[in-house]
């Protein structure tokens, strides 16, 4: 078994196919897909997928894009969602500074208080990180949470450490297919129980299918990239990587 810890198979990009999309990723071994909310609207859509498809789940979040248009009672938007039994973690939460979609100190704000509320709810938090390693490790030491994972890891290996030794993970997308070996020294440095993979859909589709929508399928070929750099078998790293994002994400057991 495989598990695409992050996706957004909610657009309408998938309208015609969803099923499709769900039964082919079950067929390529990916049994358990996580669809990742942006915000709260996507939040509900992330659901109603839930409820259609017994192999995906769910996550509910600001994205720091969407922080400047967020209600007042967005916690407790949040909340509603928390205890739903296949809400496995709070997210796609962080911090952006590459687009600047929202004033940074409201992306601050938002990022804070979300991990908090997960915090409070012990669950995993899913962050996004985007040329902001420095406010995004601060938050977490200003929260105290050490309980979260850094989607499309894009850093370098000093964060990668300084993310993993406070207790997070880092997950890998179709992006390391195709950006050369800027990855490389990241990945063979670090260790196996740190890593997940994901595929971000339908963004960074991996090699050789740049140019097309990504689907949950896909993440075998960021497995196989991972098994080239490590030098290790596929089905290793499947396996792993599948223990550890069902280790973090503990309600993908219930």
């Amino acid at each position: 078994m495989i598990v695409d810890t992050h996706c957004h198979i909610y657009y309408d990009k998938y309208n015609k196919d969803i099923n499709d999309v769900v039964n082919n990723a079950i067929d390529a071994g990916v049994k358990k897909i996580i669809c990742v909310a942006v915000n709260l609207e996507t939040a509900e859509k992330c659901f109603n997928l839930s409820q259609k498809f017994s192999s995906v789940y769910m996550t509910v979040g600001i994205h720091p894009s969407e922080t400047g248009s967020t209600p007042n009672n967005y916690l407790k938007e949040i909340e509603n969602f928390l205890d739903y039994k296949k809400t496995v973690g709070l997210g796609e939460i962080g911090l952006d500074y590459h687009y600047n979609f929202s004033n940074p100190k409201v992306q601050i704000k938002h990022y804070i208080e979300q991990l908090e509320l997960a915090k409070a709810y012990q669950l995993p938090t899913v962050v996004h990180c985007r040329e902001s390693e420095n406010d995004i490790y601060d938050g977490i030491i200003k929260s105290k949470s050490n309980y979260g994972v850094i989607h499309c890891f894009t850093g370098n290996y000093d964060f990668a450490k300084k993310i993993i030794e406070i207790g997070y993970k880092i997950s890998f997308t179709g992006l390391i297919t195709f950006t050369g070996e800027t990855y490389k020294d990241v990945i063979k440095k670090i260790d196996l129980s740190n890593i997940m993979v994901e595929t971000d859909s339908p963004y960074l589709t991996p090699k050789p299918y740049r140019g097309k929508r990504n689907e949950p399928k896909n993440v075998r070929l960021v497995i196989e990239q991972i098994s080239k750099w490590k030098k290790l078998p596929f089905d290793e790293i499947a396996r792993k990587t599948t223990n550890n994002a069902l280790n973090f994400f503990s309600k993908l057991n219930d």
